[in-house]
This record gives structure tokens, sequence and C-alpha cells, in this order.
């Protein structure tokens, strides 16, 4: 019931036929549910990948844009090959917080679009009596859902909410807006369709920097929400396999007529919420939609938007993470910062893939700006007159500086012994940084040797030989926690 509106309101803004919506949520929803790597997770037709393709099928047509959603799916399905998913563990919490909280609040705000009609002029407002039936029907709604689980949580709660607010509505006549005031929603089986194409290098530079972006964001959307389901479930499924389920949905899309997509974190909270945790939910909510759009095409159509809007208005209260205000006192500035930055981008620009990459950036530049504040030396000169330096800490591009200031050149002796048993040399500025040291003490004709560098560290100096040039004292094989894991 939910998945409908939202598919069909996404297919008719983006200028696709209104059942192509349906079609990518019924193909995404099966095909996911069978091959994904969540059970208990809802995928299908998704504004959020929709959208990044409507300049496509603006300029070049419908027939490109199904091209696109199937090299879409082939890079979902290499990106799950060659198991690249696990890459979303990148994402720190705080991002997480605000690619919540921000798109509970889009989805919140999308229900509100649902108070306006169409015009001879365009969309307007819904005024006097229409407005306050449909205010009426929606917190109706609201109490209904948020009631009916403290009497039996084994009820079906949206279920019920929507039927009784369809009984209310025909019962009584009422008149408000229904779901045949988006589309129609009759049809038949998804058709297979070869997308009409010319099969040349110039068409294929058309459709690649769509297809690249809608992969992108239909995998950040599909992980980003298997790692909240795995939270609320305590499970852990399968981002790999995930990966290449949606790339496999999205091919089978562009060739039957769908519009592709990926995870929706609201279905997949309205299945959660009414206690579905194994794939035979998200099967029958794919069997549901196909059955609708073949048999039940008149009487779904009846159903009052009030009652979808007012279940979608309660996911996005129930998704918001209130327990983040809580927390603000305890979390540092910094994550504060991200999690607003993310949350804020996701309402403004409505762009999931823009918001999470931009909050992962921050979060590294304040570790790494963190990580190069900590390097320490403790320093000692012992019995034979050999001045010893006991780094503390990576070596690093944001390190260096402080690095470099920890030596005395002027004053240190003829052999000067840097000990990295605490430290790490982790990438090419932390190897010139020790190179152009050294070239420093050799001017001053002294000697520099280096300690207790782990394997990894060596091996970049190694690699670098051609550049550098330094004495490494030969150490013992100091196994460190990664060898281990």
């Amino acid at each position: 019931m939910t998945m409908i509106p939202e598919s069909l309101s996404f297919a008719i803004v983006a200028g696709l036929p209104p059942l192509t919506g349906l079609y990518g949520a019924f193909i995404m929803g099966i095909i996911t549910a069978f091959l994904g790597g969540r059970p208990g997770m809802i995928s299908g037709g998704a504004g959020a990948t929709v959208i990044v393709m409507i300049a496509l099928i603006a300029t070049h047509g419908i027939e490109y844009f199904f091209a696109a959603v199937v090299l879409a799916g082939l890079f979902q399905v290499l990106v799950g090959i060659f198991k690249l998913g696990k890459f979303v563990r990148l994402v720190p919490q705080p991002v997480m917080y605000g690619f919540l909280n921000g798109l509970a609040v889009v989805i919140f705000l999308s229900q509100i679009e649902q108070f306006k009609q169409k015009t001879n002029a365009g969309f307007s407002w819904l005024q006097g009596e229409s407005l306050y039936i449909m205010g009426g029907l929606v917190l109706l709604t609201l109490v209904l859902v948020h009631f009916i689980p403290k009497i039996s949580k084994a009820l079906p709660t949206t279920l019920i909410a929507i039927a009784v607010i369809f009984g209310i509505v025909h019962f009584f006549n009422i008149e408000t807006k229904t779901v045949q005031d988006i589309a129609s929603i009759s049809g038949g089986f998804p058709p297979f369709h070869i997308p009409q194409i010319p099969l040349n290098l110039e068409t294929l530079q058309i459709i690649l920097p769509y297809a690249a972006l809608m992969a992108g964001v239909g995998l950040l959307e599909s992980l980003l929400t298997l790692t909240l389901v795995d939270e609320v479930t305590e499970t852990r499924g399968n981002a790999n396999k995930e990966s290449v389920a949606q790339g496999i949905a999205n091919i089978t899309n562009g060739f039957f007529t769908g519009m592709g997509g990926c995870a929706m974190i609201a279905q997949t909270f309205v299945n959660l919420n009414a206690g579905a945790r194994k794939r035979i939910s998200a099967i029958v909510s794919s069997l549901a939609i196909l059955f609708i759009i073949l048999v039940a095409a008149p009487v779904i159509e009846q159903i009052p938007m009030a009652a979808l809007v007012g279940v979608m208005m309660m996911v996005a209260i129930t998704t918001f993470s209130w327990g983040f205000f809580k927390k603000m006192t305890k979390m540092p500035k910094s994550d504060i910062l991200v999690t607003l930055i993310v949350a804020g981008i996701t309402i403004i620009f409505r762009n999931l893939a823009v918001a999470v990459l931009v909050g992962i950036i921050i979060s590294a530049l304040v570790f790494a700006w963190e990580s190069a504040k900590r390097i320490r030396a403790r320093k000692y000169v012992d019995e034979n007159g050999i001045k010893h330096y006991e780094i503390y800490g990576p070596l690093f591009f944001g390190s260096v500086t402080n690095f470099n200031e920890k030596f005395d050149l002027a004053n240190d002796p003829e052999t000067i012994m840097i000990s990295f048993k605490e430290s790490r040399i982790a990438d090419m500025s932390g190897i010139e940084a020790v190179d152009l040291l050294t070239k420093k003490y050799s001017e001053r004709n002294k000697k520099v040797i280096l300690t207790y560098l782990s394997e990894d560290s060596r091996k970049l100096l190694e690699n670098a030989a051609a550049i550098i040039k330094v004495n490494i004292a030969e150490d013992p094989h100091y196994k460190i926690p990664s060898d281990l894991l």
C-alpha cells in the first residue's frame, strides 16, 4: 500500500508511464527477495534512483533510460562480485544519524505534497472542506497506527488503519483524494522489451554517466538500509550478495520496462514494524503489487490517499532517530556538525549520495586532523652516545609537520636511531618525510637508523627505494593486530 503511491508519483515526475513505476517495484522486490543478502528488507521503484535519470529521459527518451538502467545493474553486479560492498563500513555513525534523520524529514515532507490537487494551471493546495477532510483522515490514521499496537502487536497495524479509513470514506460517501487521482494502476505482466538504441560508442558515452550515478545512489541507499536493518534485527546481512541482487534486478528492469530502483527505507521500516524478518515478507509484497496490477486495481484505486499519507507520516516519525538529541550533549562537536550537514543536504537537495559522501569526507578530515595532533616522540641518549627517538602515533600526510618538529638536527649526535615500535609509516607523505629528514642529517654528516618498522611500513619504504635512501636496522617480525585478524 505504501509502495504504490511513491512508485507512481516518481514515475510520473520523471516523465515515465505510471505502470513503469509499479513494474519496477514488482521486479526489484521479487528478485531481491530471493537473491538478496538481507531478509526483511524491501526493494522497489525508488525515487532516489529515478530522479538522477530525469535529464536523460528529457533529452534522449525512454529507450535510453531503459539502457542506462541495464548498465547501472551491471555496475552493481560488478561491485558485488569484486566484494566492494564492505566499504559501506566507512560510513561513520554521525553520517548514519544524518542520513536517517534527513530521510525521515524528506519522507514526511513528500507526504505534504499529497495535500495538493491537480488543476489546469498545475498544482494548488487543497482548500476549505477538502483540506479539512484530508487533514482529519490523516490524523485519524496516525492515531490508529499509534494505538493499534498497544492492543496487540500481532495485529497488522498498517492494513487495519488503511481498511478503517477506506470503510469510513465509502460508508459515509466522503469525497476525498484517492489513489486513482494519481494514475490508473491497471495493466498486464511486465512485457519483455529490448531497448531500441544504437549499439555504438556514442550511446555508451550518453548513458554511462547516468548509469554510474544511478548505480552509486542505488547501492548507497540499499547498503545503508541494510546496515540499519542489521541494527534493528540484531543480525548481519551480506552487502556483496545484496549488491549482486540489486544489479540483477535492475538489469531485469531494463529489459522488462521497469524504472529500476533500490532498497526502500520507509517501506522496509513498515515491514520491520509489522514484525517481518524473513524473505517471505518481500515476496508477498511483490506478488501483491503484481496481483493489484492484474486484478485488484479497481479496488486499490479507491483507497483514500489520506490513509497512505498517514501511514507514511508515522513511518517518518518512527524512522527519525529521536535519541540523537539526548546523545548530542555527549557527542564531539565535529560529529554533531557532520550529522547536521548530512541531514541538511539530504533535506534540501534530496541527494542521498552527495549527502553521505560529504559526511564521509568531513569525518575523514576530522579524523586525520585529530590523528595528526597525536604524534609524539620520546627522546634520550644512551651510554654509547646514540640519540633515540621513539615515535608514537601514525606518520602520514597530516602528521608530517609535527613529526619534523620533534628533531633537533643541529645539536643531535652523529648517530640517531628512530624507533617506530609504536608508530607506522602510512603513506607517501610519511616516506618523503623520512627521506627528507635523513638527507638533512646526511648534510651534517650524521647517520639515521630506523628500527621496529612494521612489515607494511617497511614494504612502503622498499617500494620507494628508487627515490629514497635510508638505513633500516633489521628487526624481528612483529605481528600487528591486522595480521591476527
